[in-house]
């Protein structure tokens, strides 16, 4: 099968949208599975710079593109989004884009009280990005969820919106907030409507078409396996599943279909927002790493935390979702330090590690143990072959896969499209 799909495998941020991007000229679909738009993707080509959230990174190729029923979506952050790149000169019509009519909305009042228990929370913040998507995965699981296809059907919403309001009302209520108004709510939904409905498609079914005539599919993961909700640093998460296995559930294919499993690594680790990050570096060396890799959120604009790679984490994630083989990106950020560290393995109360434990308590305690590497002079910025890198930066590629026990597919060596050196074509393995 020459499908391929693309996760992070560690907390998100680390370059999917320029690998997607790049995949998509050999891809006949480009499909989004799950999370919303506090996914944030930059692509770069030529003098153009594309900040996408919800569309799939293949729209700026005008690849047809799909946003399936595992995503929560924003239809006005849609809109938004939509308008923003066609006046970068990217059309984005129903020819081009299809969007899953079971998929979840995200409404005024779920950002409302995604924002409501930030605040409340003090010492407990998780750090999310007030976007509403948590409580909209929660709606849908207590089937409250207000879907696309509940956007052909207004004068028949009332049953749902009882149920949704009730649950609602009694939470806004415990913040000394007023009921949910649900004529602004439905006046809002009939104004969005006409603008989503035409991209409003049984995408299940083109998929199935898709595969029994053997178009290649490329499935496009949001965040990163290390803020899985199961399989994450929990509760400093996301609130779906960013795992491979997802895309057959998010997207309404079987789960054979997922093909080769393409794990996005940075070399270098970064997070954002709250929760454990064993390597973090709190000097200027992480300074560095995040001044040299301009590690601010795509969506948020938040400072990523910067440290150095995690062989541990990256192995256990890549383990957890099937990873055939990596991306490793931003190489070029580690140009000219003279010592460069890898994270082989943790130290806790005495005892050695080759995971991360389950507990916020211990992941916050646990010391890593460091293997230094000795950096290279030479520049790989701009590289495009295996003969443009210096030996010393072949090494550490090769270690990395030694250590993860994974082999390196591709290698970005800037945000460039085209900057990139192939060495496992995820579509004809």
């Amino acid at each position: 099968m020459a499908n391929v799909t693309v996760i992070g495998v560690q907390w998100g941020d680390e370059g999917k949208g320029k690998i997607v991007d790049w995949l998509a000229s050999r891809a006949d679909i480009v499909v989004r599975f799950q999370g919303g738009h506090n996914a944030g993707h930059t692509l770069v080509v030529g003098d153009q710079v594309y900040k996408l959230s919800l569309l799939p990174s293949g729209i700026v190729r005008g690849t047809p593109s799909v946003i399936g029923n595992g995503v929560v979506l924003d239809p006005w952050a849609l809109k938004a989004e939509v308008e923003k790149i066609a006046g970068q000169g990217v059309a984005v019509t129903p020819d081009v884009l299809r969007i899953a009519e079971t998929c979840p909305l995200i409404l005024s009042l779920h950002r409302d009280l995604d924002g409501l228990r930030e605040d409340a929370s003090g010492a407990g913040k998780i750090g999310t990005t007030r976007r509403g998507i948590g409580p909209a995965y929660e709606d849908k699981v207590g089937r409250r969820a207000i879907r696309v296809c509940d956007l052909a059907h207004l004068n028949q919403l009332e049953p749902q919106l009882d149920r949704l309001c009730a649950h609602h009302d009694a939470l806004r209520a415990g913040f000394s907030e007023q009921p949910v108004d649900r004529e602004a709510l439905l006046a809002e939904l009939r104004e969005i409507a006409p603008f989503v409905l035409p991209y409003a498609k049984p995408v299940w079914r083109d998929l199935d078409v898709a595969l029994r005539a053997g178009k290649k599919i490329l499935f496009e993961g949001a965040q990163g396996v290390l803020l899985d909700v199961d399989h994450g640093t929990y509760p400093f998460v996301t609130s779906s599943n960013t795992v491979a296995g997802t895309t057959g559930s998010g997207s309404g294919i079987g789960p054979n279909a997922a093909g080769f499993v393409l794990g996005i690594v940075k070399a270098y680790t970064t997070r954002v927002g709250s929760g454990p990050f064993p390597t973090e570096l709190d000097d200027a060396t992480g300074q560095q790493l995040g001044e040299r890799g301009h590690e601010f959120g795509t969506v948020t604009g938040r400072k990523r935390r910067c440290g150095w790679f995690d062989a541990v984490l990256v192995r256990q994630a890549a383990a957890i979702s099937g990873v055939t083989g990596i991306a490793l990106t931003k190489l070029d950020v580690l140009d000219g330090f003279d010592t460069i560290r890898i994270c082989t393995g943790y130290t806790l109360d005495g005892k050695d590690y080759d995971y991360l434990p389950p507990h916020p308590a211990d992941q916050a305690r646990v010391e890593p143990v460091y293997e230094d590497f000795k950096g290279w002079s030479g520049t790989t910025a701009g590289a495009r072959s295996w003969a443009d890198l210096p030996a010393r930066a072949i090494k550490y590629v090769r270690r990395i896969e030694e250590l993860i026990r994974c082999p390196v597919a591709l290698v970005s060596t800037s945000p460039q499209r085209d900057d990139t050196i192939l060495v496992r074509d995820p579509f004809s393995a």
